[in-house]
């Protein structure tokens, strides 16, 4: 019996534009995979990218505009309420809209239709599933392109299927020397089946810093690397972006200077005594630095707005307050 032979034309298809939750980084209805060594940050950027998903708040490099929206997050390595809740907390999440799958009766995986009734139920635009290798299923061997394959095929369907974007959170292998495309650990098809690559490692010269530079995107130009700093003092804050690459990223080394930092070295010159605010913002014109580049390195360094009469001042918070009206 012969098989029955569809054929589609190009020209029945309609065309669509690539859709975003975090543009060049994060598709819409496509996977990607954020990998690192063990121990880099990449949960905690994952987090900090999830608070600001569900609040609407900006991401950076990204000048969209996002109604809070809902995530399905699931994690097979840290404890919900001893890591991922306090986490989110901190990074000032909206937890209402961060939702689990309970998997205590049977455990998730990556070809399981609860993901698919989980999205349409909760309307989530985001699915995040920590790390790969613990949802793929217990006979899927994850170097085995053939066994890797078709469950990759099945999640990026239901994604496209959905409009929701899906990460995958991966370790790398501890090989050196080689290309970047080939330190994921297990079968290069998970790297094929990704639209977006993300690569998080930290720099030699300040270990609380963090680079996460992207090796690929199959939808649009590459973006730059985002930077961002783990203190113990101060936690996750966002550092803006650099011209640091991948390579950098896998070897530690490059000379970083980001907008965000520059612009926080000039508030610590500046700010030796409360000055007006609109000096500041000339100055911050004066070096090419947005107003919103400049609100975050406000807001890392806990510089204080005060007003003195009609005018208001910045000050550094070690600076005191002496005979001013707030």
């Amino acid at each position: 019996m012969k098989p029955n032979l569809k054929l589609i034309s190009m020209n029945e298809i309609q065309t669509e534009e690539v859709a975003w939750l975090w543009y060049p980084y994060l598709p819409r209805g496509k996977l990607t995979i954020i990998q690192g060594d063990p121990g880099e940050g990449k949960t905690t950027f994952v987090l900090a990218v999830i608070a600001a998903l569900t609040t609407g708040a900006s991401l950076p490099e990204s000048s969209q505009e996002l109604k809070p929206l809902n995530v399905i997050y699931q994690t097979a390595e840290d404890g919900l309420a001893d890591t991922i809740k306090p986490r989110l907390d901190a990074a000032g999440a909206d937890c209402s809209r961060v939702l689990v799958i309970d998997e205590s009766q049977r455990e998730l995986t990556l070809c399981d239709e609860r993901l698919e009734q989980a999205v349409h139920q909760t309307g989530a635009q985001l699915v995040v599933l920590d790390p790969i290798q613990a949802y793929l299923g217990n006979d899927v061997d994850m170097h085995h392109a053939n066994e890797v394959r078709p469950v990759l095929k099945r999640v990026a369907a239901m994604s496209e299927r959905t409009g929701c974007a899906v990460i995958l959170i991966g370790h790398m292998n501890k090989a050196q020397g080689l290309k970047s495309g080939y330190r994921g650990l297990g079968s290069i098809d998970f790297r094929a089946a990704a639209r977006s690559v993300l690569v998080v490692g930290r720099l030699k010269e300040d270990p609380t810093v963090r680079i996460v530079a992207q090796d690929k995107n199959s939808l649009a130009p590459e973006g730059r690397s985002v930077v961002f700093q783990l203190d113990e003092e101060r936690e996750f804050l966002w550092k803006g972006a650099c011209d640091l690459t991948v390579d950098d990223v896998l070897s530690g080394g490059g000379k970083l200077q980001t907008k965000t930092t520059q612009m926080e070295d000039e508030l610590e010159r500046m700010l030796t005594e409360p000055v007006p605010a609109e000096a500041v913002l000339y100055r911050a014109r004066d070096l090419g630095v947005s107003e919103r580049t400049l609100m975050i390195a406000k807001k890392n360094l806990g510089v204080i707005s005060e007003k003195r009469g009609i005018q208001w001042y910045w000050r550094l918070p070690e600076q005191g307050c002496k005979d001013v009206t707030v």
